[in-house]
């Protein structure tokens, strides 16, 4: 059994039908991307799997649990945590208490401090500023307290949503690279992505969303050498 599921899933947002009978797996230990143009429904699939969007019909099975119906407190208790686009860090709180914010659910304390160090050792730019309000952070810091504050929640399974946006191309790579350090550390990754190249670099597998429904899949190798994906996305 795949470590998520997600099997025929409709979304719809009033009369728009953003997601047409969406299927797909992520098995444990993996990176997958979904890659598409702005609007093909990358961001509500992540949306509806964290339970901030309901869906009109499909299910959602993450190990064990049929999640479909579960309110997004519950899925992030099961150990599914959500890095929306945009960053949505509390610009009025120190990093310090963004971090801790992450792990709101949890009350294993010293583990809590354990995994507040390893953030730290991720992300070093974290850990000096940690007594400086977020608000006050780089685009590209608040883009790692983000991150951070995502794994505070001790997740099996990372959702993120666009993490390299509006970043200069040096960080994207600083990004990228953690990403991949989070994977290895054991954490399972679903990642949204504008910049498809740099997905498909790291990814195990990729599907493509194109209007709400998935056109093309496979392992992200072939993906990055197949012309319809290079001419839509990669700009070649």
């Amino acid at each position: 059994m795949a470590f998520l599921t997600v099997e025929n899933l409709n979304v719809h947002y009033g009369v728009i039908h953003a997601l047409k009978d969406v299927s797909f797996y992520i098995d444990a230990g993996e990176i997958v991307t979904l890659i598409g143009a702005n609007g093909a429904g990358k961001s509500t699939t992540l949306r509806t799997i964290s339970g901030l969007v309901k869906q009109s019909s499909g299910t959602i099975k993450f190990q064990e649990h049929d999640i479909s119906n579960f309110p997004a407190h519950k899925i992030a208790a099961l150990g599914l945590s959500h890095v929306p686009e945009g960053r949505r860090v509390f610009p009025e709180l120190t990093v310090e208490v963004n971090l801790q914010m992450g792990a709101f659910l949890r009350r294993d304390k010293q583990k809590i401090i354990q995994d507040m160090n390893k953030v730290y050792e991720l992300f070093p730019r974290l850990k000096e500023r940690k007594k400086q309000l977020a608000g006050s952070l780089s685009g590209g810091e608040q883009q790692m307290l983000a991150m951070g504050r995502g794994l505070m929640s001790n997740p099996q399974l990372l959702l993120l949503d666009e993490p390299s946006m509006g970043l200069a191309p040096l960080l994207v790579k600083e990004i990228f690279n953690i990403i991949q350090e989070i994977n290895k550390l054991g954490t399972t990754i679903l990642l949204v992505e504008q910049n498809a190249k740099m997905a498909l670099e790291i990814a195990n597998r990729a599907y493509v969303l194109e209007t709400g429904k998935i056109s093309l899949s496979g392992s992200a190798k072939d993906l990055i050498q197949d012309t319809r994906v290079k001419q839509a996305y990669l700009g070649i």
